[in-house]
């Protein structure tokens, strides 16, 4: 029989309804021959519910106990698609993360698997049972009496599913949402993006790393290492969606796949920055060291021994940052510390844009046709990202969609694939 990982998102799951709607979907599968290992998230908003509720006791929650705090919205979910599956006459038995083999480290809020154990999955699995797996979590020991619950980061059920789909070695890992795959860019903010068959795990990676929120960047990292091809599939269409996985037209191709927007985040500008060794280091270990994700970075030339350091930050982490940065900053002799959250993100991301001439200017032109002023540039071999005014997002990404031909198929590709 083949094995089959399927995950469901929040919105496939945020009523009674959608949880039968999703257990009679997986009894088709099972009908058809496969056994099956199913991921889920907590029920639609329950997540952001419960660190509001936690917000309201205090404003500096201690780590573990949020992170056992969170798991119950999984833990509820599994347990109601295994009864909802039990009505259907299908055995089914649901498990925590930890039950399930996720061994993590012990990173509270963003754990990342050091090692998964299947022998559960494998021995419900021989026993006849579809496994209902709590997803975004796991365990810091071999028990989950004696070890710590920790949870994996925004979107971890991802990660979840295609690391038990590698363990286990599964035919196939699908990921079920409310959208039909991947497009060329957030069909909310372009409404002519066009749904994309196929693409490469390095594109989707920057996509994904750059504001998609379709996919969680660690999952996709994870499908690519271990070769995993991954299925984004809608959880109310039978449209086969978007399979990321290894694409040997990529050099062919050689030109722009889709675009990303992200509005999470801001730019913290440190004023006149004495211009020695060390200076850099001394900014950003403190960052690292608290887990917080510094992306574009620009350093000014230096005037009269001194110089202006500018870089981005999840605007969700912008009032840590500049807790931790205030003191340095006045350690280290600059003259001030600012910040900026009016700003956004567009990126332009293809395999080999870097290598090929054209793309750069046109982005940069497009923009500039549009009146819209670019802040900072950060570029890859993939992509090509602008720092813009926030209020000029939606401008941009309709504009840079335009201009690269998004819209329009791939025949040529479809052709050779």
């Amino acid at each position: 029989m083949p094995l089959v990982v399927q995950k469901y998102g929040g919105s496939s799951l945020a009523d009674a309804d959608r949880i039968r709607h999703v257990a009679r979907r997986v009894a088709a599968e099972r009908d058809a021959g496969s056994s099956l290992v199913v991921v889920v998230s907590a029920m639609g908003d329950t997540t952001d519910h419960l660190i509001e509720l936690a917000r309201q006791i205090t404003r500096d929650p201690d780590p573990r106990e949020m992170d056992r705090l969170l798991v119950t919205g999984e833990y509820q979910s599994s347990a109601l698609v295994a009864m909802a599956l039990h009505t259907l006459g299908v055995p089914a038995v649901s498990l925590t993360g930890a039950q399930a083999g996720i061994r993590t480290d012990g990173s509270h809020g963003r754990a990342r698997i050091a090692n998964v154990d299947p022998a559960r999955i494998v021995r419900e699995i021989g026993a006849g049972n579809v496994v209902i797996v709590a997803g975004f979590q796991g365990s810091t020991a071999d028990t989950y009496a004696a070890g710590e619950v920790t949870t994996l980061g925004r979107g971890g059920s991802d990660t979840t599913a295609v690391a038990l789909a590698a363990r286990l070695r599964a035919d196939r890992c699908e990921i079920f949402t409310d959208v039909e795959g991947i497009f060329t860019a957030d069909p909310r903010v372009v409404p002519e993006a066009r749904l994309l068959p196929v693409i490469g795990y390095e594109e989707m990676l920057e996509l994904a790393h750059q504001g998609a929120q379709v996919m969680q960047v660690r999952a996709v990292e994870l499908g690519w290492v271990n070769d995993v091809e991954i299925a984004v599939r809608s959880t109310f269409s039978d449209h086969p969606g978007t399979r990321i996985k290894e694409d040997p037209d990529v050099e062919q191709r050689n030109k722009v796949r889709g675009l990303a927007t992200d509005r999470n985040v801001a730019k913290v500008t440190v004023v006149a920055v004495p211009d020695r060794p060390g200076i850099a280091r001394t900014l950003f270990v403190p960052l690292a060291d608290a887990g917080i994700n510094v992306d574009v970075i620009v350093q000014n030339v230096s005037h009269d021994g001194t110089t202006d350091v500018s870089f981005t930050v999840p605007r969700s982490e912008l009032a840590r940052a500049r807790r931790l940065l205030e003191p340095v900053v006045g350690e280290m002799g600059a003259r001030e510390l600012t910040a900026d959250e009016s700003v956004a993100k567009v990126s332009i991301v293809g395999a080999g844009i870097q290598n090929a001439p054209g793309y750069a200017a046109r982005m940069f032109g497009t923009l500039a046709d549009e009146g819209i002023n670019i802040e900072m540039i950060s570029t890859s071999e993939v992509r090509i990202t602008c720092m813009i005014n926030e209020a000029d997002l939606q401008r941009a990404a309709r504009a840079l969609h335009r201009a690269f031909q998004l819209e329009r198929p791939e025949p040529e590709v479809a052709a050779a694939r």
